[in-house]
């Protein structure tokens, strides 16, 4: 197993490692819903956004990545929690109208995607944020997952962050186990009906540790 940080080849893997972590145990994730088409468009999307010139949290650069025999197979993104939100839409917006999208689709884009508010938690500006953990599923069990956190909370730590966070959907029984095993602990949660409706899980936990 190698540790790297992502590069820009990697984008197509990226886009699957960031919907499927989206989706975690349900069928459906933030970018289905907020885009609304095939999963095919919907990872050509979600790759472009990996690439763009506009940088975030859904960037290859922002992410590590674990290999074994030199194939991609687990991932996840590191950042700084702040401004995470504004950066998000500057891709999806520059993305958007580079793939002919008017305006008015990306409002659409937009409110669709607003189902989360209700109930998404994360860390503070000042905390380091894990996001986007995801491991094919033919490679799972095998250590993956930590050996990729321990990388995440080095960097954080090289980068003079003391707290990190991570979130994930209440339900989400393994995500939970390996971030528990990980070094975190629970810190808040939020639930909301109409979230629920659409994804079938009751919102969001948030877990946080020490670094």
């Amino acid at each position: 197993m190698t540790i790297r940080s992502a590069r820009p080849e990697d984008a197509d893997f990226i886009a699957e490692i960031i919907l499927s972590s989206m989706r975690g145990y349900r069928s459906r994730g933030w970018f289905d819903v907020a885009l609304g088409w095939p999963e095919a468009r919907c990872l050509d999307f979600i790759a472009r956004v990996a690439t763009a010139r506009a940088v975030s949290m859904w960037h290859v650069s922002q992410f590590l990545v674990a290999e074994i025999d030199g194939k991609p197979v687990a991932a996840l993104c590191a950042v700084p929690a702040a401004n995470t939100g504004p950066a998000a839409w500057r891709a999806i917006e520059e993305v958007g109208f580079a793939t002919g999208l008017s305006a008015s689709e990306l409002d659409a884009i937009r409110q669709r995607a607003a189902y989360t508010r209700a109930c998404w938690v994360q860390g503070g500006e000042g905390d380091w944020m894990i996001e986007h953990v995801a491991t094919d599923p033919a490679y799972r069990g095998r250590g993956l997952v930590q050996a990729l956190m321990a990388r995440a909370l080095e960097k954080g730590r090289e980068a003079g962050f003391s707290r990190a966070t991570i979130s994930f959907l209440i339900g989400n029984e393994p995500a939970e186990r390996a971030y528990a095993k990980a070094g975190f602990v629970f810190a808040d949660e939020k639930r909301d009906p109409a979230f629920e409706s659409i994804i079938g899980a009751p919102g969001f936990r948030m877990f946080a540790r020490l670094l």
